[in-house]
């Protein structure tokens, strides 16, 4: 089952309007997956989505500046 991993994001099904001289014509719904890729996560190979993905880079970020500044200061 194509779903994140970590938040549970999973497909939805989502629909179209198509317009036809003035008139609103519904399509059937398409299903729409998340963007789920290959990450590591404390060791632990799994498929999370991309928006999890932004957010653990931005952890990794603020912890090695916050590393670099102890280390500055030591």
């Amino acid at each position: 089952m194509r779903q994140c991993q970590l938040c549970g994001k999973g497909s939805i099904i989502r629909g179209k309007r198509k317009l036809l001289r003035g008139h609103y014509n519904p399509i059937p719904g398409q299903r729409k997956y998340p963007n789920l890729q290959w990450a590591r996560v404390k060791d632990v190979r799994m498929k999370i989505c991309m928006s999890c993905l932004r957010k653990l880079n931005q952890v990794k970020t603020k912890v090695a500046a916050t590393r670099k500044k102890t280390k500055k200061e030591a």
